[in-house]
């Protein structure tokens, strides 16, 4: 009973992905795009802990404390370039 519950949460967090993934692409605009690529990394933590669970391996975890890590400096980073144009600023001192 258990496993097809994670067996249908799965399912939908795909259907969820891959309607995230439509957003992303087809955004209106780039702080929408960059809002959808932040859920996309939840629901892909989100998809990874079930699937250990799923497979009762607890090896994942650094999968999912990776998967974190990229989303929180990749949205950081998107939401710089946004709001300055730039990622890293560069001092000129010739």
């Amino acid at each position: 009973m258990i496993k097809v519950i994670l067996i249908c949460s799965l399912v939908v967090l795909t259907i969820a992905i891959l309607a995230t993934v439509y957003r992303i692409i087809k955004g209106p605009s780039a702080p929408d795009r960059v809002q959808a690529l932040d859920a996309l990394g939840v629901k892909l933590i989100s998809a990874v802990a079930i699937f250990s669970v799923l497979l009762q391996n607890s090896g994942f975890f650094e999968v999912i404390l990776l998967i974190g890590i990229l989303s929180f400096i990749g949205t950081l980073a998107f939401a710089r370039y946004i709001e300055r144009g730039v990622v890293f600023e560069r001092n000129k001192s010739d």
